[in-house]
């Protein structure tokens, strides 16, 4: 099984400081040998890889707890957005169906109250 066919990864991302923090993304196969997720612009986790595009990755459940036996992969991370976002947006919809729609849901909820940027951008990750 592919790290795309996983339903959830642990997604690690790098502080200024060096030192690592860990979240749980769903995860998804975009084309170009290349994986991705869609977030908020306004994530943690979007701007730690605007300051250290590494990442690693390992499979996991939904609250990030690591699936016994896995192995980590590492890999480059680049957040895009406008056409780019949507075209992933539209692959992560498709594999995650209502998942994605109540997500989407809750992050426009957010957006409304202030809280977050709503999801807009995607990240695109090649692995080593």
């Amino acid at each position: 099984m592919s790290l795309a066919d996983e339903q959830f990864v642990n997604l690690t991302t790098f502080k200024k400081d060096g030192s690592s923090t860990s979240v749980p993304v769903w995860i998804a196969d975009v084309g170009d040998d290349k994986i991705g997720f869609t977030t908020a612009s306004s994530s943690v986790k979007v701007k730690r890889i605007a300051n250290d595009a590494r990442v690693e990755l390992q499979p996991s459940d939904r609250k990030g707890a690591v699936t016994a036996g896995s192995e980590k992969v590492t890999g480059t991370a680049t957040a895009v957005q406008g056409a780019e976002f949507e075209r992933i947006e539209a692959i992560i919809k498709k594999k995650y169906g209502f998942m994605f729609t109540m997500i989407g849901i809750i992050g426009k909820a957010a957006k409304l109250i202030g809280k977050g940027s709503g999801t807009d951008t995607a990240v695109i990750i090649t692995l080593d």
